[in-house]
């Protein structure tokens, strides 16, 4: 009999237990009802409504946040930046080695690199000069080190706040937001 008792009592503990959630879910419901029907209560705006598109990158995660852990891990580089430099003529894209076999290719003189600017399409090429050479580090890329490398940019089209690519043979990285050249001159002393 004592089982019976401890049985009925379960038994009396679960209905007790699911009556409680079915009223706190028709509760929710009924809340998530009143706030439906009060949006569909308001009066109509005289403006239409845009088209709903993909919501962006958010703005408060910063693109070094968001990217940079897929160009560690797979090419082995910390993407430093891409900055104005010789007065807005040039541009110069840098990056810290991490790991210098998967960075070899970067650094690679068969490529040659160019950078997209993403509002004009404009490819925009390492210079060559006469007794310097192209205007990019070549050497065995070393851990720790910091590469660099230089884009002209004719006419100053590229300006701070544009998005750019930059490409080197299989690496690409998209979304880099050209900071001006104070921002990196403040940057390069910190990262040195």
């Amino acid at each position: 009999m004592h089982k019976t008792t401890m049985l009925n009592m379960k038994a009396m503990l679960l209905a007790g237990f699911l009556a409680s959630s079915i009223v706190v879910c028709a509760s929710r419901m009924a809340a998530g009802q009143t706030t439906e029907k009060s949006v569909q209560t308001r009066p109509p705006d005289s403006s239409p409504t845009p088209p709903k598109t993909a919501p962006g990158p958010d703005p408060r995660i910063s693109w070094h946040e968001r990217e940079g852990v897929l160009y560690k891990r797979n090419w082995g580089v910390d993407i430093i930046g891409v900055h104005l430099v010789a007065s807005g003529s040039m541009l110069e894209f840098r990056y810290r080695v991490l790991d210098a076999k998967k960075a070899k290719e970067l650094n690679d003189k068969r490529w040659n690199p160019y950078l997209i600017d993403a509002a004009t399409g404009a490819k925009l090429a390492v210079p060559q000069m006469e007794k310097i050479g192209r205007l990019r580090q070549t050497a065995t890329p070393q851990v720790g080190r910091i590469y660099w490398m230089m884009f002209g940019n004719p006419g100053k089209r590229v300006k701070p706040g544009s998005q750019v690519s930059v490409v080197i043979g299989d690496f690409r990285v998209d979304g880099l937001v050209v900071e001006s050249p104070q921002s990196g001159l403040v940057s390069r002393n910190h990262e040195e």
